[in-house]
């Protein structure tokens, strides 16, 4: 009974004392030609090293970043990582046993007569079966997110790659080329990056062993074409109907209400007349980020991005739409709260299919105020 949470502990003190690893502030590489390779963080003043990225809750940039925990108020990172595993396959292993221990005292108490200990009340049966349920929720839970993280360290994967990886893969999908993973090696080798007797990882967080055909900056240099496809693909919209920001926007429609997008990202408060960016598109929901004068203050990104119901604004046919570059020049990565979950193809094929919808309507307009 005691090991479970022994185990939990043990684990959950480095998880949270070691961190997951924070790249320096005003960080560059060595070799400074490298820098062309590299995305660049506003707010850390900085480049971001390969599978870096800046997580707006800790305010900081995350060596190999998995996601930010809120269970842990920490990010999950290349120092943390197998302690974070280990943590989560202690609590799975610590409530199957707690699970069959109190099952096993079940059974003993319905049909072993005479009891070898005084019968229990009703109030301690109740408590236990309240129990049972708890254990085996979490075994579920838990057990899901350890399946998760495991699927993932085999593939030499964090959450925020799988997202990148499945859109480069996309980018492809018209053409015989396909994206290799420049640090999946083999099976054993990926676990051995993360996962030891000691739950130590191994390296600096910045160099990484790779592929052969690959080198340090492969993967940075996909993510930076797709940073480039989403500043064009990205369209102005102008709010049309007030957004609340509620996860259970009622006012807006059963359509819009029943299809809400399978994320945890934030729902945005919008008042009529705003301007929002636009970068991702659903059938009933839009995503994308205020448009504001001031991005970055005291060191701290003051943007507000998330979903909104797609009622609530229309495409504005503006020249401003050229300056979206430049606008996405303070671009930040996303923050991942939800590990593992990459996009689906259907989803992406939306996305970009609404790029071209957009012009259609922008065309139409112009045909009618003719």
């Amino acid at each position: 009974m005691c090991f479970g949470p022994f185990k939990r502990i043990c684990n959950w003190g480095p998880l949270t004392a070691l961190g997951p690893g924070y790249l320096p502030f005003n960080w560059v590489p060595e070799n400074e030609n490298d820098c062309q390779f590299l995305q660049f963080c506003t707010v850390c003043q900085g480049y971001k090293a390969p599978r870096s990225h800046h997580c707006r809750k800790c305010g900081r940039c995350i060596l190999k970043m998995d996601h930010h925990c809120p269970w842990i108020n920490n990010c999950v990172g290349h120092y943390n990582h197998g302690y974070f595993t280990a943590f989560l396959a202690s609590a799975v292993a610590g409530c199957c046993v707690s699970t069959y221990i109190m099952v096993k005292w079940l059974l003993t108490v319905f049909s072993t007569r005479p009891l070898p200990f005084q019968p229990p009340s009703v109030f301690i049966v109740v408590s236990v079966l309240f129990s049972i349920g708890l254990s085996i929720g979490v075994v579920i839970a838990v057990g899901m997110l350890l399946y998760f993280q495991i699927h993932a360290i085999i593939k030499n994967q964090t959450g925020i790659e799988c997202w990148i990886l499945e859109k480069a893969n996309y980018r492809r999908s018209t053409t015989a080329e396909q994206f290799v993973h420049p640090y999946s090696k083999n099976w054993l080798f990926n676990i051995r990056q993360v996962l030891s007797w000691h739950c130590s990882a191994p390296g600096d967080g910045i160099n990484w062993p790779v592929v052969e055909g690959c080198d340090q900056y492969t993967l940075t240099r996909e993510q930076l074409a797709q940073k480039q496809e989403k500043r064009k693909r990205a369209k102005r919209y102008r709010v049309i109907a007030r957004a609340t920001g509620s996860w259970v926007p009622i006012g807006h429609g059963l359509k819009v209400l029943c299809s809400p997008p399978i994320t945890d990202e934030a729902r945005i408060k919008l008042e009529i007349g705003d301007t929002v960016i636009v970068t991702r598109w659903r059938n009933n929901w839009l995503f994308g980020e205020k448009e504001s004068l001031t991005v970055i203050t005291d060191g701290k990104d003051n943007r507000i991005r998330g979903w909104f119901p797609r009622p609530c604004a229309i495409p504005v046919n503006s020249e401003k739409d050229k300056d979206l570059d430049n606008y996405f020049e303070n671009d930040l990565d996303v923050q991942y709260l939800i590990p593992n979950v990459s996009p689906t193809s259907k989803s992406m094929q939306t996305e970009l299919n609404y790029d071209h919808s957009v012009q259609k309507v922008s065309v139409g307009n112009k045909k009618k105020n003719k």
